[in-house]
């Protein structure tokens, strides 16, 4: 896919991943009735499962479209500084002009749909929560990429899971977004999003424990696989 073909798919998506989260809680609660009562947190559950899988069905026909600035800031290491640059200076910032325009769309046609994640603890124990959430799904997302690299279910499945368990457990403290344009969405709205807690729990805490999770993965998966490569070889 070309470079421009790319940045709009990255608006598309970011835009529609920002949309789907409020849509799956309006219909779960909203328009089934089922309240936030046990049975609701089960369908919600099974809602957003199922979103994962469109979306990354949508990542898969798109050739590489992403709505998460960590997915791209994770590719982008490990490729040439070129392409770096393409990603920290065109690609991020479509995602987060996606996500913007995205939460302005919910506002006015769903006013009800609330103000999106917050910070309710210090900026210490929020960067330091999304830190360690950002560094789980980065190495996990990693793994299942080197080995279960062509079984696009069960990827889709061990990574949605992750994904819906780490949220959980960082929803109380930071909201467990482990997405900095979707917050960023949700905080321009606000107008918050200039902010100190803003930068250093949203964005600086999750690029460092990204950059972390590649070299640590790199470091450890790496060198295992070329001594089994070695050994092979011997033994041939």
């Amino acid at each position: 896919m070309g470079r421009i073909s790319l940045l709009l798919a990255d608006f598309v998506l970011s835009f529609m991943w920002v949309c789907s989260g409020v849509l799956v809680r309006v219909i779960v609660f909203q328009h089934l009735g089922f309240g936030h009562s046990p049975l609701g947190e089960v369908i919600k559950t099974t809602f957003s499962v199922a979103n994962m899988f469109f979306f990354a069905f949508l990542v898969k026909i798109t050739r590489g479209g992403a709505y998460n600035p960590l997915t791209v800031l994770a590719d982008s290491i490990s490729g040439n500084f070129n392409y770096f640059l393409y990603c920290v200076g065109a690609r991020i910032p479509a995602q987060v002009v996606g996500s913007i325009v995205g939460v302005k769309f919910l506002i006015d046609t769903i006013p009800e749909v609330g103000q999106g994640p917050r910070l309710n603890v210090d900026i210490h124990q929020g960067a330091l929560t999304e830190g360690l959430l950002t560094f789980a799904i980065v190495t996990i997302s990693l793994g299942l990429a080197t080995k279960i690299r062509e079984n696009f279910f069960m990827k889709t499945w061990i990574s949605s899971l992750s994904k819906l368990t780490l949220h959980i457990l960082g929803s109380d403290l930071t909201g467990g977004c482990m997405n900095p344009a979707s917050v960023m969405g949700w905080a321009y709205a606000r107008g918050d999003h200039i902010t100190k807690e803003h930068f250093f729990v949203y964005w600086l805490a999750p690029i460092e424990a990204t950059i972390l999770a590649v070299w640590t993965f790199k470091l450890l998966v790496q060198p295992a696989k070329e001594d089994n490569t070695a050994s092979k070889r011997k033994s041939d």
